[in-house]
């Protein structure tokens, strides 16, 4: 009988702890990537930096108008991290024209959004890079370097045909860029909701010119 008892009390035991151990489990995971987030918040200094853009160039070919943009400063230690472990990146674009008009309002020509999206395939080990304006819309590559480049770097994209232009006419373009909070695992959400940096957004970038 005492033997029964002992059984029974060992196996009572044995199954408290066993349901505690996932939430303990649980509870080390959590405070191993808060720890890991706190860490990369403080010692990653690019953070403080503010995104830019760059190289804003406005030019045609002979059938349409063209942009070309860098945005500086986007990738610190940290994201460049998350990155590395699955989590996706995305860049909006926001791109407007106006005709600019002394004697009157401004005519808004064009107001376009477009994305980049980075998402990193640890299986096979290469960056998968859409570009929502590119004739190639996904491009692979195997290297960081090479696909933040594409994250960052507009060139030759399309935003209206020379056709609706005026010639002499004055008109301006304007370019910003958001950094967009990612798609964080479930698990994480509640230890990196403070992660301001992951929502960032330029100042609007302006280019004169007459065509």
């Amino acid at each position: 009988m005492g033997v029964l008892k002992g059984s029974s009390f060992s196996s009572s035991f044995s199954g408290e702890s066993s349901s505690r151990r996932p939430a303990m489990v649980r509870f080390s995971v959590c405070l191993l990537i808060l720890s890991l987030a706190l860490f990369l918040l403080v010692s990653d200094p690019a953070i403080a930096k503010e995104v830019s853009i760059s190289n804003l160039i406005v030019t045609n070919t002979r059938d349409d108008l063209l942009l070309y943009l860098t945005v500086e400063d986007s990738f610190p230690e940290s994201i460049t991290a998350a990155i590395n472990h699955g989590i996706p990146t995305t860049f909006s674009f926001f791109v407007l024209l106006y005709q600019t008009r002394s004697a009157w309002f401004d005519k808004k020509l064009v107001d376009l959004e477009i994305t980049h999206t980075i998402r990193y395939n640890n299986l096979k080990k290469e960056y998968v890079v859409e570009r929502s304006w590119d004739t190639e819309k996904i491009r692979i590559v195997k290297t960081f370097d090479e696909a933040r480049e594409l994250m960052t770097d507009i060139e030759g994209m399309k935003i209206i045909p020379l056709s609706q232009l005026g010639k002499g006419r004055q008109y301006r373009l304007l370019a910003k860029v958001r950094l967009k909070k990612a798609t964080l695992p479930l698990a994480l959400h509640h230890v990196l909701l403070f992660m301001s940096f992951w929502d960032v957004e330029t100042d609007w970038y302006s280019v004169d010119f007459i065509f």
